[in-house]
């Protein structure tokens, strides 16, 4: 039917009417094999055609209302489209030829059709792949009213085990069940290899298992400051394998995820303040005054600096302490709020300052280290 309507259309007899003299496309004319060549060339165009239609539709309404799940939802499936249209090129162009003893090998036709099948199948899988971006849209809408940040970084978690489960479940899919690869033999008999794989990505499992452990306990946030196996620093990102800590000399460390589950975290940044404790000497010709002195100075000091807590649990504490060897000794401890790592030392060179400046004024000389030797003459 396809061949007698075409052949009306463009007569008979000339060299496209010519069958090719090889085994196996014999039979079939020369103008089979144009229409096929035609029919994947209009496939091709009509998909990137409606492609680039539905993706401008999609950003025009983008801008006018802003991102909605209708214009993800277009721009999911734009590509795949392409590739859809694509496989129906496949699938009709093969009607164009002959297939059978008299044509070419049966084989190859049953093979051709299990290729547009998998391409089908492909187009399939990759709107499905595409459309995650709705599930990541609904979990970014979600954990945005979270206060805390660390939700924010489980939603690419999410999203990459989703595509990897994907792609993983179509892979064995389009090639066990369309190409007939025997993907479960090959499994099967691979029980030594697997092991082998298995073992090589032991780390990697116990890294995963490791960020589910962080995601569920949420033992730090974003951005707080931890201490972890000798490292210092903010938090800056946690991924599906490791976290990545910005020391305060400005290093990127990267610590996998197994190694935090089963250390000690030390979280700075949950802290309600920032303490500092100091001795403070001075020398033995002050005297009991001075001392006493000494002691008042630096509480009115502190007194005098809004940073530093007042509150009944935690007062500034001074007191004169200890006889040192070569000095009197004030213990001072004080605690600063809001605990800022930079606010904590810029309060305590304001409280160093004003502290030499009244011990100055007053006399009161600072002790250093020293020893006194006298020599007895016979």
């Amino acid at each position: 039917m396809i061949e007698s309507a075409f052949g009306m259309i463009i007569g008979s007899g000339g060299w496209w009417d010519k069958t090719v003299n090889y085994e196996l496309i014999e039979g079939n004319a020369i103008w089979r094999f144009l229409v096929v060549l035609g029919v994947v060339i209009v496939a091709m165009a009509i998909g990137k055609t409606i492609q680039y239609s539905v993706s401008g539709y999609a950003t025009s309404k983008e801008k006018k209302h802003g991102v909605t799940v209708v214009t993800i939802f277009l721009k999911c499936l734009s590509k795949p489209i392409s590739v859809a249209f694509f496989a129906i090129g496949l699938f009709v162009c093969k009607m164009f030829l002959f297939f059978g003893e008299e044509g070419i090998n049966p084989a190859i036709g049953a093979y051709w059709t299990k290729i547009a099948q998998a391409v089908a199948a492909i187009a399939f899988t990759y709107a499905v792949y595409r459309l995650v971006d709705i599930v990541e849209y609904y979990l970014l809408l979600w954990t945005s009213k979270t206060k805390t940040r660390l939700d924010d970084m489980l939603v690419p978690v999410i999203r990459k085990s989703l595509r990897v489960t994907i792609a993983i479940i179509a892979a064995l899919w389009i090639a066990d069940g369309i190409l007939d690869a025997q993907i479960r033999t090959i499994l099967l008999s691979a029980g030594v290899g697997g092991i082998a794989v298995a073992l090589a990505a032991k780390d990697t499992i116990a890294n995963f298992f490791g960020s589910i452990t962080i995601f569920a306990d949420r033992p730090f946030q974003i951005d707080e400051l931890i201490k972890i196996d000798g490292y210092y620093g903010p938090v800056e990102e946690v991924g599906f394998r490791s976290t990545k800590v910005r020391t305060l000399e400005g290093h990127l460390v990267t610590v996998p995820n197994s190694v935090i589950a089963n250390s000690i975290v030390e979280n700075v940044g949950k802290r309600p303040f920032i303490r500092r404790t100091s001795n403070i000497t001075i020398t033995y010709d002050s005297g009991h005054t001075k001392a006493k002195q000494s002691v008042e100075i630096i509480k009115e000091i502190l007194a005098n600096v809004p940073e530093v807590n007042t509150d009944a649990e935690t007062p500034p504490r001074v007191y004169f302490s200890e006889f040192n060897d070569w000095s009197l000794n004030i213990y001072m401890s004080y605690w600063v709020k809001p605990p800022d790592y930079w606010v904590y030392h810029e309060i305590n060179e304001r409280v160093n300052l004003e502290m030499m400046k009244r011990f100055e004024a007053a006399g009161i000389e600072f002790a250093f280290p020293s020893q006194t030797l006298y020599v007895k003459k016979d």
